[in-house]
């Protein structure tokens, strides 16, 4: 699995705009497209601040996502309220999972793939 850690900062006053931007992205989503999970979060000492982390089956998944026409048309409208909401341009940080536990759904993930616990 392979991730994305995106930061940014919104605009003062613009911190209700955020659920917005966040419905504009999941309604431009395609079947298959590798997305395992979007998590969108905002500071809590500093509410301007914004992080979301994006989490794919594979990066080259998430790459062809990323030039997918049929999702860059759909990405216009995200784009314009990310230029009204955020304070300069989002930082893209790229990760390669290593471990996750989820104990809801009790599964693990180690590099060497998924196992049930």
């Amino acid at each position: 699995m392979w991730a994305q850690l995106i930061t940014t900062r919104l605009k003062s006053g613009r911190e209700d705009d955020l659920p917005r931007l966040v419905d504009q992205l999941r309604a431009v989503e395609q079947p298959g497209s590798g997305l395992v999970r979007s998590t969108a979060m905002r500071d809590q000492n500093d509410p301007s601040r914004v992080y979301m982390l994006v989490v794919f089956e594979s990066e080259e998944k998430a790459r062809a996502r990323e030039s997918d026409p049929r999702r860059q048309e759909g990405l216009q409208a995200a784009r314009a309220t990310m230029a009204e909401i955020f304070d300069g341009a989002p930082e893209f940080v790229d990760l390669t999972m290593v471990d996750e536990v989820s104990p809801e759904a009790r599964r693990c993930i180690t590099t060497a793939g998924w196992t049930r616990h």
